[in-house]
């Protein structure tokens, strides 16, 4: 073998350390970093974004050939993972409904605040323009089309609710199937894992495709585009507040029938870890040490809720999906018959229970809400460039709420189970 010329070594060694402390950046860093030279660009030399519009066109590609497969493989994988007896009988039932429960409120608050605020009128999104989607669907059309013909040729076309309705039925069927399907759930968690890994791959692409969007955007549209950004940040805040304050806070004083400021007072440690991580898995262990320790929950309870919440519940993912649907719809100036609102609402709702963890997953599960109200992927794949830059701060904001999910739906849980010590949750004061 032929060694490298010794001119060629420092080169090739500058390229390593280069490498490297590239990827030692902080993701959300970099895409930052994408951001604020895409702007320069955009500002100072409009003329040259178009020569840059290729690696917008990569970004956008790279979305569209990931978003079928993650949302099949994913939703199917978070169904077989309820198969666990641990998760079974009356608690799970309990739990999962709970959870459904808040999630399909979460989606509907996000959806009110949007339609309400209008965060996204007038939002320019460079190439993105309006879309005419054609004559309005019947709902027996419309249920009829959530059962394909052939699953092959709706992943083919990117078809989000028949796609979410064979996922859901192969989970299922793959649970019923008990013994005998174990080898095919192990299959889609290990291919969820795979999937998962490809995101964090193809997110590498990120920053290079948030600079060429946003300098064409800028290019075209000037650096007004951002305010919307600044008016959605603040729908994402008093969505997260009203979920956590108000539907949470009901949860707790008229389902569990309990006092809801011990509830408050006990998870903020929860809270803030949840905003400084944004990660609902991270969040998990002092989640767990907040309901013994602080809320009196039994640990048969939250040894098994919460980790079950971690997966699913997602409120603050499910009210940013429902109100981020509203953003793009007006920003791609679309306008939906009732029936399109109807099916956003399932669509945000299954996809934010088969949202990944992993960070900006629900940018993702975004297309797959769209798509099914006949938004293509390209312009969805246009808001995505638009928000990206400012995901982390908005998905430290959204994880608050589903952390306060996590311990209000384990809290209510455990009140029906007879496994809650009152003492505790009042802080110490004797038992009713």
């Amino acid at each position: 073998m032929l060694s490298a010329p010794p001119s060629a070594l420092p080169a090739r060694q500058a390229r390593r350390r280069f490498a490297s402390r590239w990827f030692a950046i902080p993701l959300w860093k970099r895409v930052l970093a994408g951001l604020a030279l895409g702007l320069l660009v955009g500002l100072a030399w409009p003329a040259a974004a178009p020569q840059l519009a290729f690696l917008g066109e990569v970004f956008v590609r790279l979305i569209k050939m990931l978003v079928a497969p993650i949302v099949f493989v994913t939703i199917t994988a978070g169904v077989t993972s309820l198969g666990d007896p641990k998760r079974l009988g009356s608690l799970g039932a309990r739990t999962i409904g709970l959870f459904l429960c808040t999630t399909v409120i979460a989606v509907a608050l996000g959806m009110a605040i949007g339609a309400l605020l209008h965060p996204g009128a007038g939002a320019k999104l460079g190439a993105a323009v309006p879309k005419a989607l054609g004559a309005s669907k019947s709902v027996a059309e419309q249920l009829i089309g959530i059962v394909p013909l052939n699953i092959v040729d709706a992943l083919a076309k990117g078809d989000m609710l028949a796609i979410i309705f064979v996922a859901v039925l192969l989970g299922v069927g793959t649970i019923s199937a008990g013994e005998a399907g174990r080898p095919l759930a192990a299959f889609f968690q290990s291919a969820s894992a795979v999937m998962l890994r490809i995101v964090t791959i193809v997110m590498e692409v990120t920053p290079f495709g948030v600079f060429a969007l946003i300098a064409n955007s800028v290019a075209a549209n000037g650096a007004a585009v951002f305010v919307n950004v600044g008016w959605l940040a603040l729908c994402v805040l008093l969505g997260a507040a009203l979920q956590v304050l108000l539907v949470h806070g009901v949860l707790i004083g008229l389902v569990a029938r309990l006092p809801v400021l011990p509830f408050l007072r006990a998870i903020v440690d929860a809270l803030m870890v949840a905003f400084s991580t944004a990660s609902s898995s991270a969040t998990l262990p002092v989640a767990m040490r907040v309901a013994g320790d602080k809320l009196g929950v039994g640990k048969p309870v939250f040894m098994t809720v919460l980790p079950l919440g971690a997966a699913i519940g997602k409120d603050g993912t499910a009210m940013y999906v429902g109100l981020l649907s509203m953003f793009s719809l007006q920003a791609l100036g679309i306008e939906l018959a009732p029936g399109g609102y109807l099916i956003v609402l399932l669509t945000a709702t299954l996809a934010a229970f088969g949202t990944a963890p992993v960070p900006s997953a629900s940018l993702f599960m975004l297309a797959a809400v769209l798509a099914a109200v006949g938004v293509g992927v390209e312009q969805t794949a246009l808001v995505v460039g638009f928000v990206l830059p400012f995901d982390r701060l908005l998905d430290m904001t959204r994880t608050v709420a589903s952390a306060s999910a996590n311990l209000a739906v384990t809290t209510t849980v455990a009140r029906m189970e007879g496994e809650l010590d009152m003492a505790t949750y009042r802080g110490g004061q004797a038992p009713d």
